[in-house]
């Protein structure tokens, strides 16, 4: 298995499996505060991971044109996004919320062919019709037409979107330090969705809410994102989301058997249609004759036939290694992704 795909998996499972754990957390407390939290374990869990690795702070290897870019995702998807999820779930069952987390990955996509033209072949499309339309019949009203029955698959919804943006912004820094990336935008989000919760009037929880938020925001939030960045640097945006799009079924799974929720008919044809969906994408294949034009960055690599480059240093050519490196003009056939290295038109 290719080894972002694996990325891609792992970091599915540790968010999906986080939503309903987040959900348990949200009796008695403002959507905003558990928000903070979960960012706030991320952010201080891997800053101190970092640390320890590189023994002190390193430079984080963004260009300053870079920098707007993660701005914005931090923004979307690191304060927007946990509110309307949060704010979803004290309408909606886990495993609803879960399966409609889908959608996600379809609103990935579409901004990535729409807004940063990335290629979208024909199964990847089918793929994300299958999902959306297993988030239709999922969200579809019941006959008591209650506010209680459409405003929590919408907030779900809006947070879905907020971290399709995310996502697109993100995979224009991918190429640096994923536990940077990942670690201030935990840091970011989570002291500004506590300071916020305090101004509006929450009291500080008990020591054991604080760390089971932090210790599920570390696993969910944190690793997971850091496994999401190193998948988005080897897999593009849209096919990034399309593996990712597994971690609903995942917190579904979790959901029935954590919180015994129950299911209805709906529940089941929707995650069939999504099952679909999910299968179409990872059965895709993309291969045909490209360019790839001069080009130059800093990521971790090893010498294969996109890296035939000298060094001015010693290096082990059986180790990966990271420096800024130059990319000559290149013209093969082979299959490939929308990487850091195939970002080509077609």
């Amino acid at each position: 298995m290719n080894v972002s795909v694996l990325h891609a998996l792992l970091a599915a499972a540790l968010f999906g499996a986080s939503t309903p754990f987040a959900k348990l957390l949200t009796g008695g407390l403002p959507p905003l505060l558990i928000a903070g939290l979960l960012y706030l374990g991320s952010g201080v869990g891997l800053t101190i991971v970092r640390l320890a690795r590189d023994r002190g702070w390193a430079p984080s290897g963004l260009l300053p044109s870079e920098w707007p870019w993660f701005a914005g995702a931090i923004l979307f998807g690191g304060v927007l996004g946990p509110m309307a999820l949060l704010f979803g779930l004290t309408y909606t069952v886990a495993s609803t919320a879960s399966l409609l987390l889908n959608l996600e990955a379809v609103l990935t996509a579409a901004i990535a062919w729409v807004v940063f033209k990335e290629n979208a072949d024909r199964r990847i499309v089918l793929g994300m019709v299958a999902i959306v339309a297993g988030g239709l019949v999922l969200a579809w009203p019941a006959d008591d037409g209650g506010a209680s029955r459409w405003i929590g698959p919408v907030a779900v919804a809006a947070a879905c979107l907020c971290w399709a943006i995310d996502n697109n912004l993100t995979r224009n820094v991918s190429a640096s330090d994923a536990f940077f990336i990942a670690g201030i935008k935990g840091l970011t989000a989570g002291s500004v969705n506590t300071v916020l919760a305090f101004i509006l009037g929450a009291a500080w929880p008990d020591g054991g809410i604080v760390l089971g938020a932090m210790t599920v925001g570390l696993l969910g939030y944190g690793i997971s994102l850091v496994l999401f960045v190193l998948a988005l640097r080897g897999l593009g945006t849209a096919r990034t989301g399309a593996y990712f799009s597994v971690a609903p079924f995942i917190g579904a799974a979790v959901s029935l058997a954590l919180l015994g929720e129950t299911t209805s008919l709906a529940f089941w044809l929707a995650a069939a249609l999504m099952g679909i969906g999910v299968w179409l994408h990872l059965t895709e294949k993309h291969e045909h004759v490209h360019w790839h034009e001069p080009m130059e960055h800093t990521h971790r690599h090893i010498h294969d036939e996109h890296h035939q480059h000298l060094h001015d240093f010693q290096w082990d050519p059986s180790k990966p290694h990271t420096h800024r490196h130059r990319h000559a003009a290149m013209k093969h056939k082979h299959p490939h992704f929308p990487d850091i290295h195939h970002r080509h038109s077609h």
